[in-house]
């Protein structure tokens, strides 16, 4: 380190009053300067190199634990101290949240709901549990509203919505593009704070129409819905903060970016540091592991080759046409049962 240093500064200062200084010799500056550059130092410059993309790829909001999650799955063997260590000598920070301001209008005439979570927010299955919250990005035209509707056992946001104003169509239509990408069950819970968007008739009157419990927090308490106004926090820090919106379409465009960005690619830190997409992938494997040692699974395998048998010839129809579904499809395998 002593001869890197007097090195660097050559063009500054005389290199024997720094020898003398470091009380090194010349003769070892020399011999360093010829020394074939090592093997660690080699495999540094290509790690460094590496975690500086990745560090401008995620737009500086990763700090050492996601760097270190996303260089190991690239392939490298890196610990969070070699990371840490390349980052300090990079000049590499992870940029830190701030405070925002976010209000709720409680004062309306709907009746609430209780508040059936009650801050358990562990679940074992996607689709149990939906977190749902609105928050506010300034443009130059005005605020744009961003209505958002997350799985809670995989932080996906399943739904969202942006508008020039806060109202129930905003949010209705936010947890219309949840229904119609997930299909969830009667067993689902939908958790969200007790603003009128989330109490309106409509709104409520769709819930019901889908059998999910309706669950609200506390007056005043954002701790009731914490995993919400966490990824509320990090939309805000890891895009909004760093862009100037003219438009509330250039908002609305570039949000829906980072939405794709957050559900792929983003690491998230109680997913194991896996994206919530990947998270899901694993889960929804094990589960198609799992399927044969299910006692129905002979039954449903015979069901199918029994409609593949009878299928008429020339019949050109989907297996879902004869009310046979398929459940998994790329990695996960592709395995075709009947509803029963």
């Amino acid at each position: 380190m002593k001869y890197a240093g007097i090195d660097s500064h050559r063009d500054h200062f005389s290199i024997g009053s720094m020898c003398r200084l470091l009380e090194v010799s010349r003769s070892g500056l020399h011999d360093w300067r010829h020394r074939p550059v090592s093997q660690r130092s080699q495999d540094d410059a290509r790690l460094a190199q590496e975690l500086h993309a990745r560090y401008l790829r995620h737009r500086g909001k990763y700090g050492r634990p996601r760097l270190t999650a996303d260089l190991r799955e690239a392939g490298f063997r890196v610990n969070h101290k070699c990371v840490h260590r390349l980052m300090r000598r990079g000049g590499l920070h992870a940029r830190q949240p701030r405070r925002f301001e976010r209000t709720t209008d409680s004062r309306h005439g709907f009746a609430l709901a209780p508040n059936v979570l009650d801050q358990r927010f562990e679940t074992s299955a996607p689709d149990r549990v939906w977190l749902a919250d609105i928050t506010y990005v300034a443009t130059d035209e005005g605020w744009l509203y961003v209505a958002i509707v997350m799985d809670l056992f995989s932080r996906k946001f399943v739904g969202w919505a942006m508008s020039a104003h806060v109202d129930g169509a905003l949010t209705l239509n936010a947890l219309h593009l949840a229904l119609g990408r997930r299909h969830p069950g009667q067993d689902l819970i939908h958790h969200s704070d007790r603003g009128s968007q989330y109490c309106t008739t409509d709104y409520r009157q769709r819930l019901a129409e889908a059998g999910i419990t309706v669950s609200m927090s506390r007056r005043a308490n954002c701790y009731d819905n914490v995993p919400m106004e966490s990824a509320n926090g990090t939309l805000k820090v890891e895009r909004v903060y760093d862009e100037h919106y003219a438009t509330r379409q250039q908002a609305i465009d570039d949000l829906t970016a980072y939405f794709g960005y957050y559900n792929t690619e983003r690491r998230h830190s109680a997913l194991g540091y896996l994206s919530p997409a990947e998270f899901e992938r694993r889960w929804y494997a094990q589960q198609n592991r799992a399927s044969p040692r299910d006692p129905s699974y002979p039954r449903r395998a015979l069901c199918v080759r029994r409609k593949r048998r009878t299928r008429p010839p020339g019949d050109n129809s989907t297996p879902s046409d004869h009310g046979v579904h398929q459940t998994g499809t790329g990695s996960e395998g592709a395995i075709w049962s009947a509803w029963l």
